[in-house]
């Protein structure tokens, strides 16, 4: 038991300072090779944000638990929305102005709706894993073209990124933090999950449980961290972005991912459980966005408050539950 926590302590640890290294080295390697801000920060910094969960559920497929990164990938979403975005907006009120975040926040709901139909047989088979993988190859050449097309009318969420990017990086240092990353994330990945479907088993937990609490929160912690930073900064639209785009491609490729790699059955009442809260969230989370864009005001602390005591009554039904 000892050693099972020891890996997966050290796991998280590596997995989200090799997740952050990752991201910078993907970001400054970019600039060097001439690609726009905006396509930076909508498609390398959201794809390095989900890097840690998309390599913990395809290693957890190939050991042959598929559950974990089933429940990985929804519990990520959750606690995204309910814990991250919600110690955010705590921080400080949330005021949306880019019309890129404003677009992707119904297709979030969209994308959640169409996972949810591919769930609804009661499985995920090799085919559901294609179309979710090529899916996200679809929204991401429409993410890199939406980018292109928005340099030439510099958005807000523009700037923010530009204020963000790594100047302080060399190119040599780039490549070496991005080589780092891709290394790395694999084996703290692989530490990660052999300690928690240790636990899982001796504690009698379900993979999916595990995915849905303790991983969960692990493979989030680097959104944690940027929202929180990014908050501080007043750069509300970068804080909301990256969730919106974690979060779309925990969805497609995180589940892509791993039925891709190994076909498995939905838990029982997995759907009107741990998905319809994360759907709920997705979308209250575009109600309360209409409702203070509409106003032309910051969604207040309050429902940061709100999200958060979510998350709590959740894991709490969670632990109860098991």
């Amino acid at each position: 038991m000892i050693e099972a926590v020891a890996f997966l302590i050290f796991g998280l640890v590596l997995l989200v300072y090799s997740a952050d290294k990752f991201v910078i080295g993907a970001a400054a390697t970019a600039t060097y090779l001439g690609v726009s801000s905006m396509v930076v920060g909508l498609i390398v910094i959201g794809f390095g944000t989900s890097a840690p969960e998309m390599v913990v559920s395809a290693i957890a497929a190939m050991k042959g638990s598929p559950g974990l990164a089933l429940g990985n990938a929804i519990g990520s979403n959750i606690t995204n929305i309910a814990l991250v975005l919600g110690v955010g907006i705590a921080v400080s009120p949330l005021l949306i102005s880019s019309n890129t975040v404003k677009r992707e926040m119904p297709i979030l709901l969209l994308v959640t709706l169409f996972v949810l139909m591919l769930m609804w047989d009661g499985n995920q088979s090799g085919s559901d894993g294609a179309i979710l993988l090529a899916s996200m190859l679809a929204m991401t050449l429409w993410m890199a073209w939406l980018g292109l097309r928005q340099s030439k009318n510099k958005d807000s969420l523009e700037e923010e990124i530009e204020a963000e990017m790594p100047s302080d990086v060399s190119k040599k240092a780039a490549w070496l933090w991005l080589l780092f990353g891709m290394i790395m994330l694999p084996v703290a990945s692989h530490l990660m999950v052999q300690g928690a479907t240790t636990i899982a088993k001796m504690m009698g937990m379900t993979d999916v449980v595990i995915g849905l609490t303790i991983v969960a929160l692990g493979t989030s912690l680097p959104e944690l961290s940027a929202t929180v930073a990014c908050m501080k900064k007043n750069e509300h639209d970068l804080a909301l972005g990256n969730i919106v785009g974690s979060n779309m491609f925990n969805l497609l490729g995180v589940l892509g991912i791993s039925a891709s790699i190994k076909a498995y059955d939905i838990p029982q009442n997995f759907l009107a459980t741990d998905y319809l809260v994360m759907l709920d969230l997705t979308f209250a989370l575009l109600i309360f966005s209409l409702i203070y864009v509409v106003k032309n005001k910051p969604i207040p602390r309050v429902v940061g408050f709100l999200f958060l005591l979510c998350y709590c009554v959740y894991m709490g039904w969670l632990y109860v539950r098991t």
